[in-house]
């Protein structure tokens, strides 16, 4: 029996929102980060919030992924969207790990762990941004990347000033707690800049 073209177009994948997707998986990823930034500016309840968005995170990375799989056509390259969703789960699952190394270490997060934190999610909320520019309009999505990247530079600033001021800490096991939250903010720093480079790249190889 000869087919129509549209009958023919039953048997065509279809096309998925994986700028949604990942917009979806960013903003649980923001959700754990604004609950960071409650957790560190003292109220020691949110860390709960924090680990909950975790599990809630990867259930998301996992359809974005699973789009990646079926998908015929895709708004990205695939090897972009895999890295770009890897690299907002890293973020989730490091501000996770900070709550527990702060607890495990009994230490609560000072007012430079506050400040990092509070750089955390605007750089985050500057990628979801950026993500959302992709594939529409390059130039604001470049912009929102580099902002990223400048908010993060911001917050090593932080970092490195701090960590100079723990030396002044008498306390040891206090000093080096923070001294290890600190490295985490600042690993979480790096996983937003490469984020935020890889959305550039993916920008430019599509220019």
């Amino acid at each position: 029996m000869n087919g129509t073209g549209r009958d023919r177009r039953w048997f065509l994948p279809e096309t998925p929102d994986v700028i949604g997707l990942l917009r979806a998986q960013t903003a649980v990823t923001l959700e754990g980060l604004d609950a960071l930034a409650t957790w560190a500016g003292g109220d020691a309840a949110a860390a709960q919030v924090v680990r909950d968005a975790e599990p809630r995170g990867d259930i998301a990375k996992r359809e974005v992924l699973n789009a990646v799989r079926e998908a015929f056509i895709l708004q990205l390259e695939p090897e972009d969207v895999f890295t770009l969703s890897r690299g907002v789960d890293r973020i989730l699952d490091h501000a996770r790990d900070l709550v527990e190394e702060a607890e495990a270490m009994s230490v609560t997060p000072d007012p430079g762990i506050a400040e990092m934190v509070t750089l955390m999610v605007e750089a985050t909320r500057q990628i979801d941004h950026a993500i959302g520019h992709l594939g529409r309009d390059d130039d604001r999505a470049t912009a929102a990347a580099d902002s990223a990247i400048e908010t993060a530079r911001e917050l090593e600033h932080v970092y490195y000033r701090d960590t100079a001021k723990l030396l002044e800490i008498e306390e040891m096991r206090q000093r080096i707690g923070l001294r290890e939250l600190y490295r985490r903010c600042d690993r979480i720093s790096e996983v937003v800049i490469d984020v935020a480079e890889r959305i550039v790249y993916a920008v430019v190889k599509e220019s």
